[in-house]
């Protein structure tokens, strides 16, 4: 998770039920090798699975946990960019 790009797949996975290794490559804009390096890190970490069907591989959230802990980083961002705007009136 250390990657910004990383982050950024697992970010679009967790919006989406599943992508294609082409959509999410396009997605950041990186050749399908390097996404394909990213996906099988994260594979490994145990945050996404995948699925073949014929000669196409969907990548998945593995759990809804991951889910949640976006949602709560989304929310703590939010608190402290409010917390900021409240200081500086």
């Amino acid at each position: 998770m250390a990657s910004p790009t990383r982050l950024m797949l697992v970010a679009e996975l967790t919006q989406n039920d599943e992508r294609c290794v082409c959509e999410l490559a396009a997605l950041v804009e990186a050749d399908v090798s390097t996404v394909s390096r990213h996906l099988l890190i994260l594979r490994q970490a145990g945050i996404i699975d995948e699925e073949r069907r014929g000669k196409m591989t969907y990548y998945h959230i593995r759990s809804p946990v991951v889910q949640r802990f976006f949602d709560f980083a989304e929310c703590c961002l939010r608190q402290a960019s409010a917390e900021q705007e409240e200081m500086a009136v």
